[in-house]
Order: structure tokens, then sequence, then C-alpha cells
């Protein structure tokens, strides 16, 4: 008996000792950019969407997000309450007319998204979100399936 519960103090502080010890997200919900050991928030907003025939776009005000990085494929923290990791996709915006945004066609492809993204559990409730192909510079935006709640970014 003494055996087994050594063992299972063993594996009980091996577990332990692959615990998250890295920097953590204050708002839950929100996606940061990883800059080393700093975290960067995210622009959230909402995207204003619009339909016509076989096509929708979302757009975001303003020509550049305020949130920036030099990275070709961006790292990401989400503490996660509402949010499903999984439900996140990673799209590429336009710059038109002062502000940012995404059509989304039915009838023709393009190279706007959505790009792939790799999801790994931290703890409990800590994911990491980080793009699986290098990206352009330009304007970017995850935003949960589904909705309009847009969290955007730069690639510089």
């Amino acid at each position: 008996m003494r055996y087994v519960f050594t063992l299972l103090l063993l594996a009980t502080w091996a577990i332990r000792a692959d615990d998250y010890t890295g920097p953590r997200p204050p708002k839950a919900d929100v996606l940061y950019l990883v800059h080393a050991s700093n975290l960067v928030p995210t622009e959230v907003t909402e995207a204003q969407q619009e339909g016509k025939k076989d096509d929708t776009t979302f757009s975001v005000a303003g020509a550049a997000s305020s949130a920036r990085t030099p990275l070709a494929e961006p790292i990401f923290l989400l503490r996660s309450e509402k949010i499903r990791p999984d439900s996140l996709e990673l799209y590429r915006f336009e710059v038109k007319g002062g502000r940012r945004q995404l059509t989304l066609s039915r009838k023709r492809k393009d190279n706007s998204g959505p790009f792939h993204l790799s999801i790994t559990k931290l703890d409990k409730d800590l994911y990491r979100v980080e793009a699986d192909e290098a990206l352009e510079n330009g304007e970017y935006s995850l935003s949960p399936n589904g909705s309009n709640a847009v969290f955007c970014f730069q690639v510089y």
C-alpha cells in the first residue's frame, strides 16, 4: 500500500511540474499578443455587417489596428470564460476608404482566410492560439465563428 501511495504522490508532482508558468491575461475573453513575457491586448470591437446578393462584407472603423506585431506567425493567449477557443477563425482585412473590411463570397475564392490556427490548452481556462501559417504584412482579425465580435491586430 505504501508503494502505491508513493507512486501516486510522484505522479501528482510530475503533473504539477508541467503547469504553465508564463504570463496570464488580465481580462477573460480577450486575445493577447505574446511578445516574449509581455502581453499586448488586441483591439476588441464589433464588425459591422452588410449583405449583398452572394457577398457579405464585415467592416471595422479605422485604417490600422492599435495592436501590432512584427511576427509573421503570431501567438496569442486567451483566458476563456465565454469564448470557445476552437470556434476562433483568423481573417485578413483589406483597407478601403479609411476602414478595414472583409468580403466573404459564396461564388469566388480569395486569400482572406480563414487561416489555419493551432490551439493548445495550457491550464484550466488558459489557451495558446497560434497562426499555423506565415501571415503577410497587413490587418487581421480573430473572430468566434458566428459572431461579429473581432479581435484586430496588425502584422508589420
